[in-house]
This record gives C-alpha cells, structure tokens and sequence, in this order.
C-alpha cells in the first residue's frame, strides 16, 4: 500500500529534512578550529630550509613566504601571528603529516595538481607563488637551453611533481636525462654543488633559493630562462572540515585584496578611520562583519595585515627584488598589473 503525502505532511517531512541535514552539517564542521583554539596554537608544516619560503636560523626563528601565510592565518584566528609550531617537513613526509593530524596545514612550497585534489584526502587552499619548472646549470657549461642536456645526469628530489616533470620532458624531447634521485633537499643541493650532476631541476624559485643559500659564488650557476611545467604553489588542508578549509582560503584572498585596494600594514589604521570605500571600510571590519560568516571576528584581516603584512609586503619581505633571491613579481602580481593574482571578492 502507498501512502500519499498532502502537501501540509510534505512540509513538515521537508522541515525536519532540513532541520537534520544543518544539525549533521554542525556537527561536522569546525573540528580543526576548535582543536586549534583549545590548544592556542597553528601547527603548520613547512619546508626543511628553503630560503625565501621557509626556513630558520640559528635561533630557531622561521621566516618566508609559505611561513608568513601560517602567521597571517594566525593573526585572523588567534590574534597573534606568533601563535604558529612550525614543523619541518620532507617532500615525502608532508602529506602524510597532514593527513595524520600531526599538522593542521601544509605550508611548504607544494604544487596544486588534479591527483594530489583527488586522491590524497586533502583540499587545495588558494595559490600563493605561480612557479615553473626549470634547471640550474654551472656557468662554465655553457648550456644556454634544457635541450643541450642530452644524456646528461639531473639531481631531483624524490616525492615531488618535479621528477615526474623531468621524465616527461626526457622522453617528450629524446633527451635521454639520467635522474640522480635523493629524497632530502639537502642531500640534493650538496650532490649538485659537489658537480655529481650537470644540471639540478626543480621549481625555479627553489633554484633561486638553493643557488643564493648553498652557492660558494651565485654567480658561478645560471638557472635557464625556460620552464617546463605548471607549478602554482600554495597550502593545503585535510578535507573533512569546510570552515577550516575557507578559513584558510580566505584569508589568503584577504591579504590579496589589501594589496588591491592598497591596504597595507602601515596605512591601515589611517585608512580605517580615514576612507570612504565601501570596499575598504569592509574588509577592514569597519561596516560590515565578514568575519562572522567564517567564525572569526570582524578585525581578522585588518590584524592579519597589520602583523604580517598584505601579499606584496610578504613577497618584497622574503623572495623580492631587494631580497637575495631577486625575484620579479612576475606571474605572482595581480591581475591588474599583468599576473595571475585574483582575489575572489570580500562580500
């Protein structure tokens, strides 16, 4: 026998649908957030030592472009841009350390690809550096182009899009590229310098880093103007927990937005009190509260600004032209100035 709803019966079916699905949708969302407050703390994964992205001194104090993404993070959650444990990662190490829990975001120079999004259990965040692929060669060798590498013995660490990269570009030019594998950045940067290899092969800002940090003289290496791959770098956050993961995501938007609309960690205060853009007045927390719909409070990008800076101050701080890395903004402007930098819209 069928019964049939009447529409009164229906609505009340659907409401309690409804009212099941939002109490479902609550119990599962937040999860990292409410560990991360009760511990008062970020644990961010980072690189081992990659200058300009990640790395720290001899006092143990870590600076760089993906650190300085956990800091602003920080700051919009905890109100404390000190609130981060950074911990050092392997390429092999880093998904598993987010997935396992030890980390609540990875940080650490890692490219965006459909496999990675589909198969490792984790969320693509937000690009923070469009990179590419390219390779560093003695200047003495003369090589002006990858194509007269034919035969020649590449280093390349192990766990990453970069060997893939470099089989794929042997075998689509016949270069016949003999591999030389390690599975630390350390170990691959000391068999290059020691001339075990003729060329090194990763993303070009790592070159850039490797060769201002590890070089005896920079100038004796030249990374080759070619790039062979896509890498757009950025962090990532285990999938499970919406908030986190636009919690994160929007922050970097945040930071990108106040470089847009010239927000940066000197003029904000002036401008807080000061403007008449809707826009500014906004993202600031001054009229709308944006903060609330992502669980944070309404000042959570005006204090990320402030402590860590807006995207162009944290790029000329760790991998701009003044820095030793010497990096242009290139692709990583934004994309009213020519890049590829577009924040979705604060509203």
């Amino acid at each position: 026998m069928t019964t049939l709803l009447t529409p009164k019966l229906f609505s009340v079916h659907l409401l309690f649908f409804l009212m099941f699905s939002l109490s479902a949708q609550e119990s599962r969302a937040g999860k990292t957030l409410e560990a991360i407050k009760q511990k008062d703390q970020i644990s961010c994964g980072v690189n081992t030592g990659l200058a300009g992205f990640g790395s720290a001194d001899s006092q143990g104090k870590w600076t760089g472009l993906d650190v300085d993404i956990c800091r602003a993070i920080a700051s919009a959650v905890l109100g404390s841009a000190d609130k981060v444990r950074f911990v050092p990662l392997s390429a092999p190490q880093r998904f598993t350390a987010l997935q396992s829990g030890e980390i609540d975001i990875l940080s650490r120079n890692t490219t965006f690809s459909l496999t990675r999004d589909a198969s490792l259990g984790l969320n693509q965040t937000a690009v923070t550096f469009y990179d590419g692929q390219g390779f560093m060669v003695p200047v003495k060798s003369n090589i002006k182009s990858a194509k007269q590498l034919k035969g020649a013995s590449v280093c390349v660490q192990s766990g990453t899009t970069t060997e893939k990269n470099l089989n794929d570009f042997s075998r689509a030019n016949k270069l016949d590229l003999k591999p030389i594998v390690f599975e630390k950045l350390e170990a691959a940067n000391a068999a290059y310098f020691a001339g075990r290899c003729k060329a090194y092969t990763t993303d070009a800002s790592g070159l850039a880093s490797i060769r201002s940090k590890e070089a005896k003289n920079p100038k004796e290496h030249v990374i080759l103007t070619e790039l062979i791959s896509k890498e757009p770098l950025g962090p990532l956050v285990r999938r499970g927990d919406d908030e986190w993961f636009a919690i994160a995501k929007w922050v970097i938007y945040g930071l990108l937005e106040a470089e847009e609309l010239g927000i940066d960690s000197k003029n904000l205060e002036t401008l807080k009190n000061q403007s008449s853009d809707p826009a500014v007045l906004r993202l600031l927390g001054k009229t709308d509260d944006m903060g609330k719909l992502l669980g944070l409070d309404r000042e959570w990008i005006a204090r990320a600004v402030t402590q860590v800076g807006n995207y162009a101050e944290i790029f000329d701080r760790n991998v701009g032209e003044k820095t030793p890395l010497a990096l242009k903004r290139g692709l990583n402007a934004l994309w009213s100035q020519g890049g590829l930098q577009y924040p979705m819209p604060i509203r």
